[in-house]
């Protein structure tokens, strides 16, 4: 792994102190790495519905082919 330096608002660090402090995570790098992968999924979870979205509507329009989000 690569370590980098990282510049915070006095709050956010503060934030994260305390959930780390609460339990919720091992150390204040750990909070960082798991909001980062929350973030990336969250994309992947976008992406992925808009092409849900995109051929909901395709099948809208060739209904002998494809069957609407909607219909599900």
């Amino acid at each position: 792994m690569t370590q980098v330096q990282l510049r915070l608002p006095e709050k956010t660090l503060e934030q994260i102190d305390q959930w780390v402090k609460e339990g919720k995570f091992k150390s204040r790098s750990d909070a960082i790495k798991t909001i980062i992968s929350l973030y990336e999924e969250r994309e992947k979870t976008r992406k992925f519905y808009a092409m849900l979205q995109k051929r909901s509507k395709e099948a809208e329009e060739h209904p002998e082919r494809l069957v609407r989000l909607e219909d599900i």
